[in-house]
């Protein structure tokens, strides 16, 4: 997984903040929506980046892009005032990581401004034969390790499913 968050204590103050918006939050839905402009997506890429220079502009526009049509940004504000629901059911996740164990491969961008390293280091308590890798980088780490991610999974997949 890439910083993909099971856990509250991978939840960062301005995650926290953002999960506790609701359509009724003066100032929600715009928040949301600047989140959701070319600037916001932009910076969702470069956050937490050491150098963003390294970062190539095909994936923020490539989102924007796919953002931007009618009705698009709608569907993501909806998304984002439930994801509550998310955080509800970290406990169920955690309960089905602890039962079925996984084979689990955890790379992670521990300056994520949203999914702090916490979050990551968590993990082992549920999956303690998890690998984690951790990267000085925001929350795309593909974007900027690449050459160090691709060979930790293909590795990874050839030892999980031999």
């Amino acid at each position: 997984m890439r910083n993909g968050n099971a856990y509250e204590d991978g939840l960062s103050d301005a995650a926290r903040g953002f999960i506790a918006l609701t359509p009724e939050t003066p100032g929600a839905q715009e928040a949301i929506g600047n989140l959701l402009s070319l600037d916001g997506t932009r910076g969702q890429y470069e956050t937490g980046v050491a150098d963003p220079e390294l970062i190539a502009p095909d994936g923020w526009t490539l989102d924007q892009h796919f953002l931007d049509p009618p009705g698009r940004k709608e569907a993501q504000r909806d998304l984002a005032f439930d994801y509550r629901s998310n955080v509800e059911r970290y406990g169920a996740w955690q309960a089905w990581l602890r039962r079925h164990t996984p084979p689990t491969l955890v790379t992670w961008g521990s300056r994520d401004p949203f999914f702090p390293e916490p979050g990551a280091r968590a993990y082992l308590r549920d999956l303690p034969d998890a690998e984690l890798h951790l990267f000085d980088t925001g929350h795309f780490a593909l974007e900027t390790h690449l050459p160090e991610i691709a060979p930790l999974i293909a590795d990874f997949l050839d030892r999980a499913w031999k």
